[in-house]
């Protein structure tokens, strides 16, 4: 096994070839699951699209280094002409590259709460969801009253998220928390399972993950959890979903009826598939004028999803023939899955928030389905806000990416409105 001295320079090559367009150097380095994953092609592609997104690569600002078990993980922070980005290596006890993901780097300034923030009316407990090779390490943000107080469960978007959601500047997730546990309300967040237990998930447990074990799994232990709090509601135990946690938000109710309702906060109606699509599509549009390798990756991908409606689809199609590598099990799991149909059949209430400057999950794409679903559903309650993005946070001019990179807070208006919504009952 590498040293992190030695994991550390081979990290750094590996951005150095890439920026040097050495794509077969760099993936040269891969492992044998990896490369049959993102082979040199599908590397170069990704690279040039995130230049064409995000401008020229200019400089590695930052290395940081862990040890997991025989794994290194590296996060690379690299700036581009227009954001920057932590690339996240893990480095396997061959030396070889086993994983790599990007996501906008994380800011090293403190977090500043907003205003509507009162830290001397509750406390932060560090506490662990579940038990075994899954347990995951959380926070409790307790009101410091005395009696019984309903509790929020936070259920991520996609991605290996940590407990506050943590997107570049942006902790959407400690923003709820803290604003709700101000109101008088417990909230729980936790770390999920796929970025705490990365290193445990090999490629045949990959292979065979579903929404099930990403997700709904872990949420329904902290659901437990909650129930079982010292001085909280156990049947006022609410579940708050942002982006795929509000996709899944039903299934999570539909597996604990018992739940007192459901938050649903930019949640798809549509299926995953065509999501992507969508937004890639709509990310191309940006450009006033596209590569061809932007357009031939967009063609690529409408291939891929209809890979994912084929009907003989199985769990022998390569993840490389699907869209984002994604395994087809994962596909398959979501199959037919309406989830704003199978909101209406639920009997808990229901809370759905759209952001109207959303163009990843969209009004007009998504949350017309809710509406149309759920409108003779009398315990839901559905608001759209029309100047905030996916995360909740208001922000201004053309929608885009480069949004996520702005430091903002969740709207008062959304901590206020779930608030009053959870006492109402």
């Amino acid at each position: 096994m590498m040293n992190i001295d030695e994991s550390k320079h081979k990290a750094q090559d590996f951005i150095n070839q890439m920026t040097a367009g050495d794509y077969a150097s760099a993936s040269r380095e891969f492992s044998r699951e990896l490369l049959q994953a993102l082979p040199e092609a599908k590397l170069k592609e990704t690279w040039q699209g995130l230049i064409g997104q995000f401008g020229d690569f200019q400089e590695i600002s930052k290395v940081q280094a862990v040890e997991r078990d025989a794994y290194s993980i590296l996060t690379v922070t690299s700036q581009f002409q227009n954001a920057s980005l932590d690339f996240r290596l893990t480095f396997d006890q061959n030396g070889q590259i086993a994983g790599l993901t990007y996501q906008p780097a994380t800011s090293d300034s403190p977090y500043t709460p907003p205003a509507y923030v009162h830290r001397d009316v509750f406390q932060d407990i560090e506490v662990t969801i579940g038990e075994g090779e899954w347990a995951l390490p959380g926070s409790l943000s307790l009101p410091v009253v005395i009696g019984n107080f309903p509790g929020v469960i936070l259920v991520h978007g996609s991605g290996p998220q940590d407990r506050d959601e943590t997107i570049g500047p942006n902790k959407p997730f400690r923003d709820l928390a803290w604003g709700l546990a101000s109101q008088g309300i417990a909230v729980l967040r936790y770390e999920k399972r796929t970025k705490v237990h990365a290193s445990q998930i090999t490629p045949e447990l990959r292979a065979s993950l579903t929404v099930q074990e990403e997700v709904i799994d872990d949420a329904l232990a902290a659901v437990r959890f909650l129930r079982d709090a010292e001085g909280g509601d156990p049947e006022g135990v609410y579940v708050l979903g942002h982006s795929l946690g509000a996709t899944l938000a039903p299934r999570i109710g539909e597996q604990d009826p018992s739940i007192a309702g459901l938050i649903v906060m930019a949640g798809m109606a549509r299926p995953l598939e065509d999501t992507i699509l969508d937004q890639y599509t709509y990310l191309a549009s940006l450009s006033p004028s596209p590569t061809e390798a932007q357009k031939a990756e967009l063609e690529q991908l409408k291939e891929k999803v209809a890979r994912v409606k084929d009907p003989d689809l199985s769990d022998q199609v390569s993840p490389k023939d699907l869209p984002l590598d994604i395994p087809p099990a994962y596909w398959l799991a979501l199959r037919d899955y309406q989830p704003a149909e199978v909101a209406k059949s639920l009997p808990m209430r229901i809370f759905v928030l759209q952001a109207g400057r959303d163009y990843q999950v969209t009004t007009e794409g998504d949350f017309s389905l809710w509406q149309k679903a759920l409108s003779g559903k009398r315990n839901a309650t559905l608001k759209l806000y029309p100047n905030l993005f996916h995360l909740f946070i208001p922000c201004e001019g053309p929608a885009s990416p480069q949004e996520y990179l702005v430091p903002g807070h969740v709207s008062e208006e959304v901590i206020q409105d779930i608030a009053n919504w959870i006492k109402k009952e």
